[in-house]
């Protein structure tokens, strides 16, 4: 483990949600799509369940795919705007299934507001920890999934939205096969 698994819990859905609008796709058309993603990531609060909520956590996404990529100052700043706009409050809370973990907003605030909260304090780990070089881009030339490299090796380079990690390797080894190594 690299880091806290709430932090490693909140690193993933950051990739997910980032991963719903990779290759030109768009996974949350709908607030019927986000109500399935909210539950499949296990994402509790407060809703609205309106098209307002969907487009802000659609801006919200946008924000976090920057700052996936982006360098250190300038994620730090956005972490930092993320959790100054929230009027992040961090506290130890347990609940439902999890032991206990931190929360930096309130049951009822804005899902945005949630979703950019848990997203900033898992960043902040990250920076703190001088790790951002494990938050990177699928390898693949035709993906641009957002990838978490959370292995001991540091080995990680293709995203798990396919099969890119298994295109490359049959590229390479036809591509091997084909100069007669």
């Amino acid at each position: 483990m690299v880091f806290a698994p709430d932090t490693e819990l909140s690193l993933r859905f950051v990739v997910n949600l980032i991963n719903s609008a990779a290759n030109g796709e768009e996974g949350l058309a709908t607030v019927e799509d986000l109500d399935e993603f909210l539950r499949q990531e296990g994402f509790t609060g407060s809703r609205t369940h309106d098209a307002a909520e969907l487009a802000s956590v659609h801006a919200l996404r946008a924000e976090l795919a920057a700052l996936w990529t982006a360098d250190e100052d300038t994620a730090v700043a956005s972490v930092n705007r993320l959790l100054r706009e929230a009027r992040a409050l961090p506290q130890l809370l347990k609940h439902d299934q999890w032991d206990w973990h931190l929360h930096a907003t309130t049951h009822d605030a804005p899902l945005a507001d949630r979703m950019g909260t848990e997203a900033a304090m898992a960043l902040v780990d990250v920076i703190r920890s001088k790790e951002m070089d494990r938050m990177l881009v699928c390898a693949a030339d035709d993906c641009d999934a957002a990838v978490l490299d959370l292995s001991r090796n540091r080995s990680k380079r293709y995203c798990d939205t396919g099969n890119c990690a298994n295109r490359a390797h049959v590229a390479a080894y036809r591509a091997r096969r084909a100069s007669g190594e």
